[in-house]
């Protein structure tokens, strides 16, 4: 056979060299098809869309080079090594021989997925750029119950749990929240870490209904992966600020669904404790006070050292997680603001409210919190309370002292980043309009009235002063006028005025010489005419100077005539929207006015 032979055939090219389709990965690989997607799944592999779909339109395409990067993966080989286990495990217990089965279930192989962490994110800031999906699958699973007919075991939602609610009372003890809104699919957040916006969705506290068209197996794949990362990003953020991780857990405090307050009671090296006095206490110390001859767990063990670290009588360590590692850092702007929000402001939740929710929101604005149940930091009766917050008229004993507003108030305040006023929000009243922080009016085009309102509250916070509807901006710079309304002084209202007066001479300077600059083109353009006769034109302010709204709509007119048949189709395309969005706007409009009017009803 000579030594360059090549068996006859068609040689591959472009579309058919780069892409191939699923099957023939899965044939390549030789692995089961549940395997391959498994494996795409967790190292981040998507089917591509080529130009050219060489084998048909109703086949999924991947690149070669992906399934190339699939085949060198060790844990492909890890997963062949499993599977044969599991066949010897198999055969073992059709056997009989119930001492191999034992024997071979204690050494079954493992993994992990601690490199594919590091592979697919190699900087903290690309984990972090990365973390909405993974916060909104771990915060999903935390809800859900434990059914062993779509295989969700119990220790992974207890892991989920146990995640989301490291992650939420590191964002709450570091003031990092910045936005929330309710909606019907759930509870939007968003936080700031390293310059980098995250945003999650939690499910309401209510009993969920697991539908029979989801493929659990996928959502299982993604979140297990999930939760190597979100366990990556925590151990991180935790170190960030010299706390130990993972954190120690107060079992009495989680057993009482007490939620973040179950992570707290653990110092860092820059709490009160020194660490010599720490590392005194010993596991076998501890073991010998709670008795000899006593099997504890480690959770136990942990909870038992600590509580001897801790005073017995000091209620505070339950509300500060790491907020003495976090106060010695510098904040910028934004986080003091959130800091100072619910400073001196003291919360009570009834039994009825979002408590999950409010217990994590509260402490990142600064606010001090507790609730109706056993291990709350303080009780109702206590006189010190200025808001309780409840949602159905059902108190029989109102205190004075203190103000009875709707949860939705204190999510508006978190997005208005000031106290609104509670009149709209007691008990038994219909509460303002619920706005979303995430959509921007001015872009949108349409301002709701409630939203003029809080602007106005804003500026008010701040010692500013806003035109008054249906006046102008330009109104309320008239140094007349806020002499008039006292804002300012006479001497100040003189230096205003003539920084007004030299302004409108720079000006008519400037418009004098866009004048002459138009003038001097149209001369120059003429050819063979009369430039005397355009010159004095020109002088007198005659019609002769062209319209610049008219040359610049013959502009576009003329681009899009011009405008390839793909990018003018865009175009329109872009115009339709406008169109639609501006229909929109008029309808909100109109809808406002008739509700005004008392035509139709806010309902």
């Amino acid at each position: 056979m000579p030594k360059h032979y090549r068996p006859a055939g068609k040689k591959k090219e472009g579309n058919a060299a780069r892409y191939i389709t699923k099957s023939q990965a899965v044939k390549y690989l030789q692995v089961s098809l549940s395997l391959f997607r498994k494996l795409c799944i967790l190292k981040g592999i998507f089917p591509r869309e080529p130009k050219k779909k060489v084998k048909g339109n109703h086949r999924t395409y991947y690149h070669t080079k992906d399934i190339l990067f699939l085949k060198h993966e060790p844990l492909l080989e890890k997963f062949r090594e499993m599977r044969a286990y599991e066949k010897k495990i198999k055969k073992a217990v059709s056997k009989k021989n119930r001492d191999l089965a034992e024997r071979l279930l204690t050494r079954k192989p493992t993994y992990t997925l601690d490199m594919l962490i590091r592979e697919r994110y190699p900087k903290f800031i690309d984990a972090l750029r990365d973390l909405d999906d993974c916060l909104s699958m771990v915060h999903l699973f935390a809800a859900l119950p434990a059914v062993e007919r779509e295989k969700i075991p119990v220790n992974r939602v207890h892991n989920c749990r146990r995640l989301s609610h490291e992650w939420q009372a590191y964002v709450s003890r570091t003031h990092k929240l910045r936005k929330t809104f309710i909606s019907v699919k759930g509870i939007y957040y968003q936080a700031e870490i390293d310059g980098q916006k995250i945003t999650w969705l939690t499910p309401h506290a209510l009993q969920q209904v697991l539908p029979a068209d989801v493929d659990y197996n996928i959502m299982l794949t993604f979140l297990e992966f999930y939760e190597t990362l979100l366990a990556f990003v925590n151990f991180k953020l935790y170190h960030s600020i010299n706390v130990k991780y993972p954190p120690i857990l107060d079992s009495r405090l989680e057993a009482l669904a007490a939620d973040l307050y179950a992570l707290s009671r653990f110092f860092d090296s820059r709490a009160s404790m020194t660490e010599s006095k720490a590392a005194s206490i010993s596991e076998s110390d501890v073991s010998k006070d709670l008795g000899e001859g006593t099997n504890y767990d480690e959770s136990e063990l942990r909870l038992a050292q600590l509580q001897q670290q801790l005073p017995s009588n000091e209620p505070g360590a339950l509300m500060h997680l790491v907020q003495n590692a976090a106060e010695s850092d510098e904040d910028d702007s934004e986080t003091r603001k959130c800091k100072a929000l619910f400073k001196d402001v003291k919360f009570f939740l009834s039994r009825e409210v979002p408590r999950e929710s409010l217990l994590f929101v509260i402490p990142a604005f600064g606010g001090i919190v507790s609730w109706d149940g056993e291990g709350a930091p303080f009780k109702e009766t206590d006189q010190s309370i200025t808001h309780q917050i409840v949602d159905r008229p059902t108190q029989g004993h109102k205190f004075l002292s203190r103000e009875y507003v709707q949860p939705q108030w204190i999510y508006d305040c978190i997005n208005a980043r000031i106290l609104l006023p509670v009149d709209e929000y007691v008990v038994g009243r219909i509460p303002p309009p619920h706005l979303s922080p995430f959509v921007d009016n001015e872009a949108e085009g349409y301002v709701p009235e409630y939203a003029e309102t809080i602007k106005r509250l804003q500026a008010a916070a701040r010692q500013e002063v806003l035109p008054m509807p249906g006046v102008g901006k330009e109104d309320l710079d008239d140094p007349q006028n806020l002499l008039v309304e006292g804002v300012i002084d006479r001497a100040e209202a003189i230096e205003a005025a003539e920084k007004k007066r030299k302004m409108s001479i720079l000006q008519k300077q400037y418009h004098d010489e866009l004048k002459k600059e138009l003038g001097s083109t149209q001369i120059s353009a003429a050819s063979g005419g009369n430039k005397d006769s355009v010159s004095e034109d020109i002088d007198t302010g005659g019609d002769s100077l062209p319209d610049i709204s008219q040359i610049s709509k013959d502009a576009d007119s003329m681009s899009d005539i011009l405008m390839p048949r793909k990018k003018r189709k865009l175009l329109d395309a872009m115009k339709m929207g406008k169109e639609k969005k501006q229909a929109n706007v008029d309808r909100l409009k109109q809808r406002n006015r008739m509700i005004k009017e008392g035509k139709i009803s806010e309902k």
